[in-house]
């Protein structure tokens, strides 16, 4: 006798079959993407794959639940499932980073970010982050962002090896006195001294807020150096690097209990206000759902394997380049991330960008220092390894990565800021590159039978562009 199909799963499996027969055209593009996902070379930094298991757990049944609040003090009921699967990712969350309070609800980093600062700071309040050209992010006082609108924001920068500059930013702490010094960037490939931000923050009566969003799989396996006991408040995405759901999460170690600016409110209450009711509404179950599935896998000993492949790779794929005459800033790396300095040279980072995606390989377009093109131009390339280890590359794959895209930028030329022409021979052979290394080394999702109709970059024939035409 067969074994009973457990409820989730034939939901899942109906839902499938529904949306294959119901709306053909819906399921075609994403059985598209999924086939794409495994013949594309993805070097984007700021991402990782998702087990089928997080996403089958996105995909739950959990999201016709509405309750807003947090477990045993909800708004709705309906909630006794949702409680104790929030309850199971917060202790997750507390032990994959080894805090003493987790909030799993922020619906992305830059929520959490967003919930953090109007916690510890008054509209018009001043807070000190890395400039965005230096590799600071949106969220931490651009202009762009209503971060950047609602609060005074001073930046820092960095030293002569494009490092960061802690002694420009103890002189930028003591001179404008900010309520909030933020350690953290968005496309900084060193590693972060938490303790030297945490000696400035105390000098100045600052709450140090670690922004981990790009390293925070690297700090729970312990590749990189932890913030959580140093930093008042952490926070970080769960999908960039923890192969996670779209999501965020925020973190607080020793100083859960530390009072906030009004000299009484524990730091721990003061983040749960913050999100809820201060800056969110309903949370999303299902994918906390997801994001607990993901934490469980952060805990086993294959992740912690899979980030030191990332560090070593990052090493490998960084020498490579440089020793096929392209400039990487820093001259190396310490994480996930490699970025390349396309100054002076006629080639723009949106132009390498849709070049290698012409060819299968996914890579984005970044400002560098003092760059002078505009953000959606740019003077710079940024690479991750995050999905390359995924895959099971190891630093001989580094080298073919490298060679497949400098083979790419250089048969690219260049007619403008934003024009350009690849040679089609060349496109053709790097397609076929990256479909061998691809298949050599597949995702981690099992196998994938469907066949795209066109090449694996799309780009062109999606958006109506023709080859060399960027929008």
């Amino acid at each position: 006798m067969p074994e009973p199909v457990p409820p989730q799963a034939e939901l899942l499996h109906r839902g499938a079959a529904a949306l294959s027969a119901a709306d053909p055209e819906l399921a075609r593009l994403l059985d598209a993407e999924v086939v794409l996902q495994h013949a594309t070379l993805a070097m984007v930094a700021s991402t990782s794959i998702a087990d089928p298991s997080v996403l089958a757990a996105a995909g739950a049944a959990l999201s016709n639940v509405t309750a807003e609040g947090y477990p045993g003090a909800r708004y709705h009921p309906g909630a006794s499932q949702f409680d104790l699967v929030e309850r199971l990712a917060v202790e997750r969350a507390k032990q994959a980073f080894g805090a003493a309070y987790a909030n799993v609800q922020p619906h992305s980093c830059s929520s959490a970010n967003q919930a953090v600062l109007a916690a510890l700071v008054r509209p018009g309040g001043t807070i000190l982050a890395l400039d965005l050209d230096s590799g600071g992010h949106l969220t931490h006082g651009s202009p762009a962002s209503v971060t950047g609108m609602y609060y005074r924001a001073v930046h820092y920068g960095l030293d002569d090896e494009g490092r960061i500059d802690y002694e420009q930013v103890a002189a930028l702490a003591e001179e404008h006195r900010p309520s909030v010094l933020i350690a953290g960037t968005s496309a900084h490939p060193r590693t972060l001294d938490f303790a030297r931000f945490r000696a400035i923050a105390d000098s100045v009566g600052a709450y140090l807020v670690a922004d981990i969003s790009h390293i925070a799989g690297l700090v729970a396996a312990g590749e990189h150096p932890t913030p959580i006991d140093l930093a008042h408040a952490t926070t970080t995405s769960t999908y960039k690097q923890l192969g996670g759901p779209r999501g965020g999460l925020i973190l607080i170690g020793r100083e859960h209990a530390t009072p906030g600016p009004d000299g009484r409110t524990p730091l721990s209450r003061l983040m749960q206000r913050a999100v809820f009711p201060l800056s969110q509404g309903t949370p999303s179950p299902a994918a906390i759902a997801a994001k607990a599935r993901a934490l469980a896998l952060v805990a086993e000993p294959a992740f912690k394997e899979t980030m030191r492949l990332v560090v070593d790779n990052a090493a490998a794929l960084a020498d490579s380049l440089t020793a096929l005459g392209h400039r990487v800033l820093t001259g190396g790396t310490d994480n996930h991330m490699v970025l390349i300095d396309l100054t002076g040279r006629p080639m723009t980072g949106v132009i390498a960008e849709r070049a290698l995606e012409e060819c299968g390989i996914l890579a984005n377009r970044n400002r560098v220092p003092d760059d002078t093109r505009p953000p959606l131009v740019t003077s710079g390339l940024r690479l991750g390894t995050n999905i390359l280890a995924q895959r099971g590359m190891g630093p001989a794959g580094m080298r073919s990565c490298a060679a497949l895209l400098h083979r790419v930028l250089e048969a690219t030329v260049v007619r403008g800021e934003r024009e350009y022409v690849l040679d089609a021979g060349e496109r053709d052979a790097v397609r076929a590159g990256v479909a061998e290394l691809c298949a050599r080394y597949p995702l981690p999702l099992g196998p994938v039978s469907g066949v795209l109709d066109g090449p694996v970059s799309a780009v062109p024939a999606v958006f109506g562009l023709r080859a060399g035409e960027v929008p």
